[in-house]
């Protein structure tokens, strides 16, 4: 399967970059995301924090957590949900997909 930008998917970086319970940034644009290697898989979501838009990829990553490093509220990465104070909106999650050793996420054009 050929992923292409065309069709919405973005190269992000080789798997073998993102070590295991670890988080990278990836910017497109104006817009951040972090993107995940977890126990469960890779994962993507947007970049900042919903609750003082702090970048995730500053965080933490316990199994399938994202602790956010300002205050310490966490989501559930594979869903994007908001799991501890004080952090009570959710993160939007995006596909990723790894092909030929490399990470791509699909980003929808707005």
């Amino acid at each position: 399967m050929t992923l292409s930008m065309a069709d919405g998917w973005h190269r992000v970086c080789r798997a073998d970059e993102i070590d295991d319970e670890d988080v990278v940034r990836f910017d497109l644009g104006a817009r951040t995301f972090a993107v995940y290697n977890t126990p469960s898989g890779f994962f993507a979501t947007d970049g900042l924090c919903t609750h003082e838009e702090q970048h995730l990829a500053d965080g933490l990553v316990i199994d399938d957590i994202i602790e956010c490093p300002l205050h310490q509220g966490r989501f559930h990465i594979p869903t994007g949900q908001a799991k501890s104070a004080p952090v009570c909106e959710h993160l939007a999650t995006y596909p990723v997909q790894v092909t030929d050793g490399v990470v791509y996420m699909h980003i929808a054009d707005d």
